[in-house]
């Protein structure tokens, strides 16, 4: 059988319209009467002819009417055993089984009862399994049982059967469906805190998509998702740049009561974060934001994370400690407030390490505990740390008690300061000849006038 190239299905060898449009009234006046498997009857014998003429439209007429038929009379397992039967049929039309299943899905919310509702789902489910020309269908059936399991508190099983669906693979979905979709499969993973998953699930939303003006929506919930996400993972780096997604949001930077909020979340998390190329970088750039001047501890704050000078913890406590303290960040009422406010400790004398390293060749193990209010131990576990992780050089000399800051200089690096040193004092020596010679002449000259 030749194939439409419009539709992809059987040419059409007869055309059964009006025949279709003929037998409506008689099935109404059945239906009206009650004999509802008489009007069954009836469309079954009409639809067999026009499926074997490959008549797309009258069948596709055909299947709804049995769907309405089921639907009117709210005959629900009827309806399930007509919908199934029908996309069994040999030679059935794709398109047709598409609106069959789309006029089904519309009985869905009009189910009598909860039981009646899953049973439909399920059936429906069921139909379109393994089918591509109704795979958009699927997707949006399984979220409608998907929201019965979440209900019922069965995340779990919420969770793995919105799983099945790949709708990054759809191609007939709208792209925002798609996204919305993948939003969705995120949410529930990180309600079933598999926390694997939802990162090779968010690597599916490309961020390049938010830039359009229509997704600011979709935009705010991925980033919401993926900061709880960077948080149980305590990459604080990530978790600010997130927020920095969400300030430069429109509908959040016209905003004067969210803005400062999530400015003031980037600048927290950003101290937080252990200090590198990146994290130095962005802090400066979120210090040159102009809004920032607007929250007077945020910007004493940053100006204390961005000179080079000794910022003490017991002031940071006093200063910061009572209204930051009262933010989600560092809240005094749960576990994990109280440990970011014990890495903003760190983190101040982590700073305050690199400005001794600047300023101190070499210095004592006890003076080091009077500038970083810290015991023995612990300036030198702290030493030790950002020795490690590569931000300053320091050897510890224990029998000494003393830390020197000073880098030894490698053989080639020491000659070539050497030959530095030769090379000005040769050019002194030089200059100094030619000044001794330029006064000679000049006062030869004064002697001969």
């Amino acid at each position: 059988m030749d194939l439409d190239q419009t539709t992809n299905e059987p040419k059409m060898e007869k055309d059964y319209s009006e025949s279709v449009k003929a037998l409506q009234p008689e099935v109404e006046q059945l239906l009206a009467s009650g004999q509802l498997r008489a009007a069954l009857d009836k469309l079954h014998g009409l639809e067999k002819k026009t499926r074997a003429a490959a008549d797309l439209w009258s069948t596709s007429q055909l299947l709804e009417s049995m769907v309405d038929a089921c639907g009117a009379a709210s005959e629900w397992v009827m309806l399930e055993q007509e919908v199934a039967a029908m996309s069994k049929k040999h030679g059935q039309l794709k398109q047709a089984i598409a609106k069959m299943v789309q006029r089904a899905m519309t009985y869905v919310d009009k189910t009598p009862d909860e039981q009646s509702r899953i049973e439909l789902i399920d059936a429906l489910r069921t139909v379109t399994e393994g089918k591509i020309h109704v795979e958009v269908e699927r997707a949006r059936l399984t979220r409608m049982r998907v929201a019965v399991y979440e209900a019922h508190g069965q995340i779990t099983e919420a969770c793995d059967t919105l799983q099945e669906i790949q709708v990054e693979t759809y191609g007939s979905m709208d792209r925002r469906e798609k996204t919305d979709f993948i939003l969705e499969q995120m949410r529930l993973c990180l309600a079933k805190r598999d926390y694997i998953r939802l990162a090779i699930i968010s690597h599916k939303i490309n961020p390049k998509y938010f830039q359009r003006d229509d997704t600011e929506d979709l935009k705010l919930r991925f980033y919401e998702l993926m900061i709880q996400y960077d948080l149980h993972e305590g990459n604080y780096l990530e978790v600010s740049r997130h927020y920095n997604q969400i300030y430069t949001t429109k509908s959040i930077s016209e905003d004067a009561e969210k803005w400062p909020g999530v400015l003031q979340n980037i600048l927290l998390y950003l101290v937080l974060s252990p200090f590198d190329n990146e994290q130095s970088d962005m802090l400066h750039r979120v210090q040159r934001d102009h809004n920032l001047e607007k929250l007077e501890l945020c910007t004493r704050l940053a100006k204390g994370f961005t000179t080079m000078e000794l910022t003490r913890w017991p002031a940071v406590e006093s200063v910061y400690g009572p209204e930051f303290r009262k933010t989600d960040v560092f809240s005094a009422q749960t576990d994990d407030g109280a440990a970011r406010w014990m890495t903003l400790r760190d983190r101040v004398i982590e700073h305050n390490i690199r400005v001794i390293a600047k300023y101190y060749t070499r210095a004592t193990i006890t003076r080091l505990t009077e500038l970083l209010d810290l015991g023995a131990d612990d300036v030198e576990a702290f030493l030790s740390r950002a020795v490690v992780a590569g931000t300053i050089y320091a050897r510890v000399d224990r029998p000494a008690g003393a830390v020197s800051f000073a880098k030894p200089r490698e053989g080639e690096e020491q000659l070539n300061a050497w030959a530095s040193d030769v090379g000005k004092l040769l050019g002194l020596v030089e200059k100094t000849t030619h000044l001794i010679a330029k006064e000679e002449i000049v006062n030869k000259i004064a002697r001969a006038i």
